[in-house]
């Protein structure tokens, strides 16, 4: 019996001794939230402030009178774009202001935020997560502290502490405090459904992350890792990380973005401005060309073609084709006199255009003034001979230059023209494809053409952008900038005029008529260029010159996309992130060598990122064996977390309608996730109306509504996107679409965070045989 009472006193000294010790942990918890709710608040509090000071300042520089001389209006428009990029800085990094805290061997405390905050004495508050010393929150670890204690991960959701997560560094820092455990903050972040928006990881950055973040800014750095490791966050956090560190250089050259869709792009956009950055240009392969937004070039061959460098001698040719040589000799009436054009006459001036080296709008300069020169010339002798006196008439010039025929006879061997213009024709009239791409058989020609008007595509972005470097300035070859500009003086000259002649009288009564002249008002009328920000300049601007270029997706990159952004950055300074193995676009590269080598040779930096922080092992094994049954060479990296759900392969009749009841299902599991549905063509508009119909209130698309619950893509849009969960119709059908590549479905399959299902009406693809069942009633 004492054995027994023995063994019952010990037990309720040990619960006892727990209940003890987890109130005493609660206790901890509590106080150091507590500690962290008051500094968080005092942080929000310097913000307002600081928000405050900033807005006054902007509006004090506004209020200033417009007046003064030119130094000074100058002067007040910096301050006002300082104070407008200031104030959208401070509103953009209020969601999670701060998010870690280091305790160092000094005894000193850091806390880590998304920008830099101090008080109204100058004493830090809060380190900028770019700055040098917030370096190490991300690559301190047990075996190499970097003089850190103790890093505290501030879990908030908008402005209110949730969580705190310690990881202890130095075991010295337990003695007499306890740690407080708990899920974890990366683990946190992955957990959390998604909202249809990119999050930002500056809380949960990396070691292997950072380094590649953290790296210098000259050169190319590319970025290579499979499904999940974070590619597009490290590249958006670099992006950040540069403006910071080079924010001289980069401030007035800009940083472009460039993605593979409007979906992604849209998908991505608020990322920077969370990380304290709203100055940046991002534009997706469709819209790099100003003023065109393309369409997506639905052959996958014509695609191919017009992806090859090949195509660069076809716009060269292209060109050269609108400069034409007449066949025969052309009479031109110049007022009441003829003078003769020749064939000869043409191809000289052509010659000596060609050899400027200028682009062809510009060289039509040299032509037309050859031209006008020779047949002034000739009309001279005629009018000499004519009236029996050698008479100089400079006039004569003008005369030529203005006459119809000489305009029509001009235009027609040197037409002005448009990047549009060239290569709509070139896709739009047979005979300008053949003459330009002689090597083209029949079926390519035809597969090639198009009616004309038709919208432009993708791949046709890069070779309107080559043809514009080929053409030149349309505008100033027409006149049509310096007659806009006179017409407006003449406006304003014509309405100062009558201004003066109402108010004269009193004038004079003043005596002062005369002073105020008709010129010096319009002068004052004049409408001054409007002041950009670079990133707005940029964006305009085709011939624009960036700081650095961050490529995303890069693999789908053809050779003329390629050639266009290295035109965008001749400094060669990028970071190119993507995936190999997921190349699914017609012209795409089959290594990183083979797509830089003609711009760069070797001259690039090779990173590889080799964890999966969003899918979870047992999909990351499914897609792996789906794409190694395939005969696709994958990387497989190392995934964080299992997963509560194995992926699903579910055998039917009815593709659609057994989607529809996937998505109910996801949706009553993740309550409040992101469901994707990804289609190809051929059952995208099925598939779309089953799924509408079921779920009309929380459907969306790329083209309507990507906030909405249950996202209907195809496989190209859905590149770079998650989702907590995805059901992929008839995976047959998207190896299909792809011409027999699975790297269409390797990346679908790789899209969720949570669940994977596949609808299959035909052949489960091979790989797939263990996950697959019937789903068919």
């Amino acid at each position: 019996m004492s054995d027994i009472a023995d063994t019952t006193s010990s037990a309720v000294f040990e619960d006892s001794e727990q209940r003890l010790e987890q109130e005493t942990r609660e206790r901890q918890l509590e106080e150091a939230l507590a500690h962290e709710r008051a500094y968080v608040d005092r942080l929000y509090d310097r913000l307002e402030v600081v928000r405050e000071e900033t807005r006054e300042k902007l509006a004090q520089v506004r209020r200033d009178a417009p007046g003064g001389s030119h130094q000074n209006r100058s002067e007040r428009d910096a301050y006002a774009t300082h104070y407008e990029d200031r104030l959208a800085q401070l509103d953009a990094v209020d969601h999670r202001l701060v998010f870690g805290r280091l305790d160092l061997d000094d005894a000193s405390t850091r806390y880590i935020g998304r920008i830099g905050l101090a008080d109204a004495d100058y004493e830090r508050l809060m380190v900028d997560w770019r700055a040098p010393e917030a370096g190490t929150f991300y690559q301190a670890t047990a075996f190499d502290r970097q003089g850190v204690q103790r890093r505290r991960h501030l879990i908030l959701e908008r402005r209110t502490l949730r969580n705190i997560e310690d990881d202890v560094l130095d075991p010295d820092f337990l003695d007499g405090e306890e740690v407080l455990h708990g899920e974890g903050a990366l683990l946190a972040a992955l957990n959390r459904k998604r909202t249809g928006r990119m999050g930002d990881i500056v809380a949960t950055i990396q070691a292997e992350q950072d380094r590649i973040i953290r790296s210098e800014l000259p050169g190319v750095h590319v970025v290579q890792g499979g499904p999940g490791t974070g590619k597009t966050a490290v590249a958006l956090h670099r992006a950040a990380y540069l403006l910071y560190t080079n924010r001289e250089r980069l401030q007035k050259s800009g940083v472009l973005v460039v993605g593979p869709s409007t979906s992604f792009m849209w998908y991505i956009e608020r990322v920077l401005p969370s990380l304290g950055e709203t100055g940046v240009v991002m534009s997706s392969l469709a819209t790099l060309y100003p003023g065109i937004h393309a369409v997506a070039e639905r052959d996958v061959d014509v695609a191919r073609l017009k992806g090859s460098l090949a195509m660069v001698e076809v716009v060269k040719r292209a060109v050269a084709d609108r400069q034409k040589v007449p066949e025969r000799t052309q009479r031109l009436r110049v007022d009441s006199s003829t003078v003769e054009l020749t064939p000869q006459q043409v191809r000289h001036a052509r010659d000596r255009a060609r050899a400027t080296g200028k682009p062809h709008n510009q060289a039509r300069e040299t032509f037309v003034k050859i031209l006008v020169g020779q047949l002034a010339d000739q009309l001279e002798r005629q009018l000499n001979e004519s009236s029996g006196n050698d008479t100089d008439r400079p006039y004569l010039v003008e005369d030529v230059r203005q006459s119809r025929d000489v305009r029509v006879a001009l235009n027609l061997a040197w037409m002005p023209l448009r990047a549009e213009t060239l290569v709509g024709d070139l896709f739009g009239k047979r005979h300008y494809l053949t003459s330009a791409a002689p090597w083209l058989e029949d079926a390519q020609v035809e597969a090639m053409l198009r009616e004309p008007g038709a919208p432009f595509t993708e791949a046709d972005v890069p070779l309107l952008d080559e043809a514009a470097e080929l053409l030149g300035d349309f505008e100033a070859a027409v006149g049509h900038a310096a007659a806009r500009a006179a017409a407006e003086h003449s406006a304003n000259l014509e309405n100062a005029t009558k201004a003066l002649e109402n108010v004269d009288a009193q004038l004079e009564e003043f005596g002062v008529n005369g002073v105020v002249t008709a010129e010096m008002l319009a002068g004052m009328n004049r409408t001054g260029a409007a002041r950009m920000t670079a990133a707005e300049a940029a964006t305009s601007d085709r011939t624009w010159a960036y700081g650095h270029v961050v490529v995303d997706e890069a693999q789908e990159l053809s050779p003329m996309q390629w050639r266009l952004l290295m035109r965008r950055c001749p400094m060669k300074s990028f970071t190119i992130v993507g995936d190999i193995a997921q190349a699914s676009a017609a012209a795409a590269s089959a290594s990183w060598d083979e797509a830089l080598e003609p711009f760069l040779g070797g001259r690039f930096q090779l990173d590889e990122l080799t964890v999966n922080y969003r899918t979870p092992a047992q999909i990351s094994e499914a897609a792996v064996s789906m794409a190694r049954a395939a005969g696709l060479e994958v990387s497989a990296p190392r995934a964080v977390r299992e997963g509560e759900w194995a992926p699903r392969v579910v055998r039917t009749d009815d593709v659609a309608a057994a989607v529809a009841r996937s998505v109910a299902e996801d949706l009553s599991i993740v309550a409040g996730g992101l469901i994707g549905v990804i289609a190809a063509e051929p059952e995208y508009a099925a598939v779309a109306r089953a799924v509408t119909e079921a779920h009309r209130e929380v459907v969306g698309s790329s083209e309507t509504a990507l906030e909405r619950q249950v996202l209907v893509l195809t496989p190209w849009e859905a590149k770079g996107l998650e989702f907590d969960a995805v059901v992929i119709a008839e995976p047959a059908s998207v190896i299909r679409a792809a011409r027999g590549v699975v790297g269409d479905l390797y990346v679908s399959m790789t899209r969720p965070t949570q669940r994977l299902t596949m609808v299959c009406a035909e052949e489960v693809p091979a790989g797939l045989e263990e996950w697959a069942e019937d789903g068919r009633a």
